[in-house]
């Protein structure tokens, strides 16, 4: 695939940067070729037709700031790259291209207890924050289903959500402050370390999200919160029909029960977790996981094993940890269960709660019309759908385009959004006019061009 970019850099600049990056940073500079081949992808199943020319690992605000006015100076494109566990391309970089690899930067700089907030480097790993802020009895809430093995700084960039958001919310509600270095190596300090602050306008909730077009960023302020007391109580729960299951949540949600997680899987995505896993799942419908947490745990989770037998769904409910951990295995094992089954698209599409329902006849429909299975797994607690399409080979066949593209747009008939956490990337700008619309696409464009005037910052990426 190609990658558009304001400005073309002559051979003879490629070369000549290298040399200036070694002068400038030494042993951070990387020719290997194992090392830029294995940037030219992510875990969205797309891959860049060359190699970059080099990766920079940087150590430091200092080694990053460096790099850019390299790059901006001789106007070579720089893809900001942190774990590579991206799902829309978002960090793959191209022929010509300079890798800037924040992984290194991944120090804790500050926890305060006082303040309850924490200053990270961008390349700290969520499990390795939290066992961290664990021990002062604190929590950085945005819970990616990758969390073991992604940055902060890409939840910060693609403004990830995870399982526990619909109680807990996304990565733009944890985060304060950010430090963003710009194209051209100028250091900005965005947002606040007060709870509360309207000076000017919200740089920070901007770059969040941004995916590496605005700016690299080398440090956050983060808002953590108290881990919850009290009982953690699990729900698994079959439903012959996915409908059903997304019925259930939606009457879970109105009740005004606040689930820690509530996570839906389809008959498709059930069976394969089944095989995956040597269970008996095949022919026992849907699945949904429902977890409660905090004091009142317990009473919420009675409340919502009513609603699902209710509405013809066959409840369990535990409070022991070992016990819940296996119900909710099943829901963990959905991606490598897939995996397993083939190359996998992994979409990311998300509607209004009550609009679920719909959502997933809609896929059903789909399905029909083009003759593929489409195993889904949801967010049922904020609406945040991931249906997978499972094929084999390394390209995208042609009738899963046309049926993602039916997705897409059936997501926005029902008021839904082309993205709820994975990003755009390469993989889902050629829809983002239909959802934006043409005014907003050209002003976000202008935005873009504020921070970046030269483009050279993740180029051909969102827009």
């Amino acid at each position: 695939m190609g990658f558009a970019r304001a400005h073309r850099p002559t051979l003879a600049s490629v070369t000549d940067v290298v040399a200036l990056l070694r002068a400038a940073l030494g042993d951070a500079v990387s020719t290997i070729p194992a090392e830029l081949d294995a940037a030219r992808a992510d875990r969205s199943g797309q891959r860049s037709s060359a190699a970059p020319v080099v990766i920079v690992t940087a150590r430091n605000t200092e080694d990053v700031q460096a790099t850019t006015r390299i790059a901006s100076e001789h106007r070579i494109p720089v893809v900001t790259r942190g774990a590579g566990t991206g799902l829309a391309g978002g960090a793959i970089a191209g022929g010509g291209e300079i890798v800037l690899s924040t992984l290194a930067m991944n120090a804790i700089l500050e926890i305060n207890l006082d303040d309850e907030l924490a200053v990270v480097q961008p390349g700290i790993i969520n499990d390795d924050l939290n066992r961290a802020l664990a021990e002062k009895g604190l929590w950085f809430a945005p819970d990616p289903a990758s969390k073991a093995i992604s940055t902060v700084g890409g939840n910060i960039a693609t403004n990830a959500g995870g399982l526990l958001c619909a109680k807990y919310g996304v990565t733009r509600e944890a985060v304060l402050g950010l430090k963003i270095v710009l194209a051209d190596g100028r250091l900005l300090s965005l947002g606040h370390r007060t709870v509360k602050g309207v000076t000017g306008l919200d740089l920070t909730a901007l770059v969040i999200g941004s995916e590496g077009t605005l700016g690299v960023i080398v440090e956050a302020t983060l808002k953590l919160r108290s881990i919850p007391l009290g009982p953690v109580a699990t729900i698994g729960a079959y439903f012959t029909s996915v409908e059903q299951a997304a019925r259930a949540s939606s009457v879970i949600t109105a009740s005004r029960l606040k689930p820690a997680a509530m996570e839906l899987l389809d008959a498709t995505a059930l069976e394969g977790i089944g095989e995956y896993l040597g269970l008996e799942l095949g022919g026992r419908g849907s699945y949904l996981l429902v977890q409660m947490d905090g004091p009142s745990a317990g009473i919420e989770a009675d409340a919502a094993v009513a609603i699902i037998r209710s509405l013809g769904g066959d409840a369990e409910l535990s409070t022991d940890p070992e016990e819940g951990e296996r119900l909710f295995a099943i829901r963990r094992s959905f991606h490598p269960a897939m995996a397993a089954r083939g190359t996998v698209l992994i979409e990311d599409v998300a509607v209004p709660r009550s609009q679920l329902p719909a959502m997933f006849e809609a896929i059903a429909d789909i399905e029909v019309r083009f003759g593929i299975q489409i195993p889904t797994v949801a967010h049922a607690g904020d609406g945040n759908l991931h249906p997978n399409f499972v094929f084999e080979g390394a390209d995208v066949p042609d009738n899963v385009w046309a049926a993602a593209d039916e997705l897409f747009l059936a997501c926005l008939r029902l008021g839904g959004t082309l993205t709820g956490e994975h990003g755009v990337g390469i993989l889902k700008k050629r829809w983002l006019g239909d959802e934006l619309g043409t005014d907003q696409l050209e002003l976000q464009k202008q935005i873009k061009l504020v921070f970046d005037p030269q483009g050279i910052l993740n180029p051909g990426k969102v827009f």
